[in-house]
């Protein structure tokens, strides 16, 4: 392995802390990983060894910034919450809680900070998650946008990629339109018909 693998972590931590720059998501990342171990099957030997050093950084650089960001959080002071509920908040620090199985929050929770973190430019409510399956149903709100089909589908593809984050074990969504919820029955009040005492 080369001494640029096992450098490249420090300066990415370094230069994520301030949020300046973009930081990797679980969801990019994974599809990185797959990318560079089907180059290392494929590819003679000296391929297959730049490929591995590839992957390593790729790891390497996701944790540093997760661990940057991590202290970053902690030593901001964000607000009465405490340092915790500013970590539980944060997409990259909780793709690596989920991860490893670290999160303290069940999965109904975790959605709802997925949903959360978009709803004032992409609102959606839980309709039902089916835990067995992994198939959680989403109602759609209203924006106030133009109502037009590419903005609902930049839309669900943003709070689609905010669950995927906060709560990986989500494995197929399926939307519904707000106007799609069950309308209550509706109540029929007529005047009381006339007792023995009035009709005479």
């Amino acid at each position: 392995m080369s001494a640029g693998a096992t450098t490249a972590p420090a300066t990415t931590a370094q230069s994520a802390a301030p949020q300046s720059a973009a930081v990797p998501n679980a969801e990019a990342t994974g599809r990185r990983v797959e990318e560079v171990l089907d180059r290392l099957a494929q590819r003679d030997d000296r391929e297959a060894s730049a490929a591995a050093e590839e992957l390593v950084r790729v790891l390497m650089d996701y944790y540093g910034a997760g661990l940057a960001r991590i202290v970053h959080l902690l030593g901001s002071g964000t607000d009465d919450s405490g340092p915790g509920a500013a970590l539980l908040r944060d997409e990259l620090v909780t793709s690596l809680l989920v991860l490893h199985d670290l999160h303290p929050e069940d999965t109904a929770a975790r959605i709802g900070r997925a949903l959360d973190s978009v709803r004032r430019q992409h609102p959606a409510e839980v309709a039902e998650f089916d835990a067995d399956t992994g198939t959680l149903r989403l109602r759609s709100g209203d924006s106030g946008g133009c109502g037009c089909p590419s903005t609902d589908q930049r839309a669900q593809q943003a709070v689609e990629a905010a669950v995927s984050c906060f709560a990986p074990e989500v494995t197929s969504m399926r939307w519904e339109a707000a106007g799609d919820r069950a309308e209550p029955a509706l109540l029929q009040i007529s005047r009381r018909p006339p007792t023995a005492a009035t009709a005479s």
